[in-house]
């Protein structure tokens, strides 16, 4: 028997599925908005559009777009997230491929490299002109739009160091953070051929980077201070050769 503050269950259940038709409505509707921001934009080229635009491609009404969107900010910041989304299960994908799990990091760093590197072929304004105005304006939006991508550099760290291919004491979020951080950052400023660099870093460069650094271990480091370069050795037993010699033939 239920209490009289408790709905009938023929009630609950008619709420619902009331709920789930009108949020399946509602995913529709936003879908189709963010369908025709995105062949507007690659018809232009750019995020220069109106939210008219949008709206009439649609083929929705304006009061349906403001009940789904603030405004063009975040319409264009649903597609940033959804670019990033997409971008990390590609990479995810990638990387089942390989067995050894630092071998599926080095897949992930290569292929975030390559896919955030400037492409004049490629006309992506949602990352050469809407992310780095988002950066400076909204950080925090900008934490959560990477946040598929931090996830999936954190689990491969994970993995890497419970197989023990990492130094012992690395944090693996954190890490992942420093790391998908550097990768971006530099596929994003090295430029390419286009603008005249003769040498683009490669997407190998910033693997060896990201999993060596430029310090060389303890252990090179005191083998090569104590291994003397080229055929400096064998000079200097020459030497101390001639010098045992020549002081033998003074003394006699």
């Amino acid at each position: 028997m239920t209490s009289p503050s408790e709905e009938p269950a023929w009630k609950q259940r008619a709420v619902e599925r009331s709920i789930k038709t009108a949020k399946l409505r509602a995913a529709q509707r936003v879908q189709r908005f963010l369908d025709a921001a995105q062949a507007i934009i690659i018809e232009k080229g750019s995020t220069d559009f109106t939210v008219q635009e949008v709206v009439d491609r649609s083929r929705q009404s304006l009061r349906s777009f403001y009940l789904q969107f603030d405004g063009k900010h975040e319409l264009l910041l649903a597609l940033f997230e959804d670019a990033l989304s997409k971008s990390a299960d590609q990479i995810r994908a990638a990387t089942a491929n390989e067995d050894e799990p630092i071998e599926r990091l080095k897949v992930a760093v290569q292929l975030l490299y390559e896919s955030s590197r400037p492409d004049p072929t490629a006309k992506r304004p949602l990352f050469t002109d809407f992310a780095p105005r988002l950066l400076v304006s909204h950080p925090a939006e900008v934490k959560v739009a990477h946040a598929p991508l931090l996830a999936l550099l954190t689990e491969l760290m994970e993995e890497a160091a419970a197989a023990g291919q990492l130094r012992p004491g690395i944090n693996p979020k954190r890490m992942a953070a420093m790391t998908m951080q550097t990768v971006m950052f530099v596929a994003q400023s090295s430029g390419g051929t286009e603008d005249g660099t003769q040498h683009p870093i490669t997407a190998d460069e910033v693997w060896d980077f990201c999993a060596h650094g430029f310090a060389a271990l303890p252990a090179e480091s005191a083998s090569s201070e104590d291994s003397p370069p080229g055929n400096n050795g064998k000079a200097d037993s020459d030497q101390t050769g001639e010098a045992s010699s020549s002081n033998a033939k003074r003394d006699k």
